[in-house]
């Protein structure tokens, strides 16, 4: 199954954004079901894959300290999950740039740990049919089968039913992360148990107004139980409201990072610009929306 390796191999690990999130249900086996619209923002992580004699993992960029002492990084498991399906040696230097915050409804672990599965098959020479590398991305975590297939979807189930949306307007980003992280499973476990129906949508929006007046209509279900968990959330929504321009604003997945949908370039870099002078602590970024990212080079 596996050739000669390959040199060194790059891929972005871009940074995941929910557009809407409505949780569906929950599962027997306490799995909560979920509908999203998912986007990428052109901001993210990068991992490189290199030939070594054995697994290794070397953290880097702004955020590599918060990983520092986490001996379970989803890289590492992408890599022996793998090596195991593909039947290799685990055998690697893997370097991992972190740039996004750490817990920040982003999905940078599930978009490391795509990357990395998307690296390494390349290193390895690996064969793998693409239903069985999506089986193995969800052994991971429920985002990184969308952060496998690095293009916009409807996302259903635990993760695993991928939908392309109708076509998408051209629009920009301000991320805003006021600095607080929030665990997954505190935000969920805050949700109780009520819940939304799906809220896909089949008529293309036909510019960015008329995608945030969809986007409107819907929500991101775990936006209130992270605010009561974290007003620093308020704070940050509210920042980004106050903006020329902004056309909506909404919590990412379970937060606390939140981002301004603008439908102005200019309009966009100025609220990052006066939000970043006003709140220096936070971690904010531009960024435009991306739907069908290259996520090789």
């Amino acid at each position: 199954m596996a050739a000669a390796e390959a040199s060194a191999v790059g891929v972005a690990a871009l940074a995941k954004l929910n557009l809407y999130l409505h949780v569906t249900g929950r599962r027997d086996d306490g799995y909560h079901t979920l509908d999203s619209l998912i986007v990428f923002a052109g901001i993210g992580d990068r991992v490189i894959a290199s030939p070594a004699d054995d697994l290794g993992l070397q953290l880097t960029g702004p955020f590599a300290q918060v990983l520092a002492g986490d001996p379970d990084n989803l890289v590492l498991h992408a890599a022996h999950l793998l090596a195991r399906a593909g039947g290799v040696e685990p055998r690697a230097a893997i370097s991992l740039e972190k740039n996004l915050p750490v817990a920040a409804g982003l999905g940078g672990g599930s978009a490391d740990a795509a990357a990395a599965l998307r690296a390494l098959a390349t290193l390895w020479n690996l064969s793998i049919a693409a239903d069985d590398l999506a089986a193995l991305a969800l052994d991971l975590g429920a985002d990184v089968p969308v952060c496998l297939a690095a293009r916009a979807a409807f996302v259903g189930g635990i993760g695993e039913d991928l939908a392309p949306p109708p076509p998408l307007p051209s629009a920009h980003m301000v991320l805003v992360n006021p600095g607080v992280a929030l665990p997954t499973a505190a935000v969920f476990g805050e949700l109780g148990g009520v819940f939304t129906g799906p809220g896909r949508f089949a008529e293309a929006p036909t510019d960015a107004a008329s995608l945030a007046r969809a986007l409107a209509a819907r929500s991101n279900d775990l936006e209130a139980p992270a605010r009561r968990l974290c007003p620093e959330v308020d704070q940050a929504l509210a920042a980004l409201t106050a903006e020329p321009g902004c056309l909506l604003a909404r919590m990412s997945g379970s937060g606390a990072t939140c981002f301004g949908l603008f439908a102005n370039a200019g309009h966009a870099a100025a609220a990052a610009d006066r939000i970043s002078a006003g709140h220096s602590e936070w971690w904010v970024e531009l960024a435009p929306l991306l739907y069908d990212p290259v996520a090789n080079g």
